[in-house]
């Protein structure tokens, strides 16, 4: 994989770390950073060595505490809608994305941090993580898919709370609120989410894609989620890891999964 100027990334035994290098800016989210996070994505569709992703940031500070500021000042507002455009479609790609992606939150994850942790299938907080959606301290709203993910994820009371207070949450309760899945210390945030990862990718890898294409599809507009389930348990019936599965149950023995 190439080397990045924002990220750092480290590839062992199909579990790819993908480190925030910006620790002097609290991991800040730039033009650049998003950038890098969608090549590195790009990687991660094609690349059959990957099984999964864990995102981090580097340091014991914070995840991401927000976006980089500076990059906002005199934007109009079609350099806005393009700049909140990227983003979006940035984050898609980790929602979407076939293989598990895990968000290790090592500290704060504020504004775009937040939204980026968000758009993670799953979300592991240390102890000493906290979590907002700053925006309209700054007379914005949240622009890569924040006020859409957060309600989601908590409800919509609690959520607009979140967005119109401006009020950080700490790793606990956000873990209450269904935010976070976990909090663990922070010696063993990294262990845990690549423990997570090797579990899941022992699993059907196809049947992992479609139980995540098929959960997205409930918030799809234009998309009836019970209909793609449908659809999609019809493909997964199809393949030769359908077999093996069914076969290993019966015969009581470990699946050895190939993927298709």
């Amino acid at each position: 994989m190439k080397s990045f100027q924002t990220l750092l990334t480290e590839l062992n035994n199909g579990i790819l770390i993908v480190t925030l290098n910006r620790e002097d800016k609290l991991n800040a989210l730039n033009k650049m950073v998003v950038g890098e996070i969608g090549e590195v994505m790009q990687e991660v569709y094609t690349n059959a060595e990957i099984k999964g992703v864990v995102i981090t940031g580097k340091g014991s500070k914070a995840f991401a505490a927000g976006a980089d500021i500076a990059e906002f000042k005199g934007l109009d507002e079609a350099q806005g809608k393009a700049l909140a455009k990227r983003g979006h479609d940035t984050f898609n790609m980790i929602e979407m994305c076939p293989k598990p992606v895990i968000a290790a939150v090592n500290g704060f994850a504020l504004g775009g941090g937040c939204e980026l942790a968000m758009a993670c299938h799953i979300r592991i907080a240390s102890e000493n993580a906290k979590f907002g959606q700053p925006e309209v301290n700054l007379g914005l709203i949240p622009g890569y898919g924040g006020t859409q993910r957060l309600v989601q994820l908590i409800g919509k009371g609690k959520a607009l709370e979140m967005l119109m207070t401006a009020e950080m949450i700490d790793a606990h309760t956000a873990q209450k609120l269904g935010l976070v899945n976990d909090v663990v210390q922070t010696v063993e945030l990294l262990d845990h989410c690549k423990g997570m990862v090797t579990k899941i990718a022992s699993k059907a890898p196809f049947a992992i894609a479609q139980v995540i294409q098929s959960v997205y599809a409930h918030f799809k507009e234009g998309l009836d989620g019970f209909d793609t389930e449908i659809t999609l348990f019809g493909k997964c019936v199809t393949t030769e890891d359908f077999v093996e599965g069914t076969a290993a149950f019966l015969e009581k023995r470990k699946a050895s999964f190939k993927g298709y």
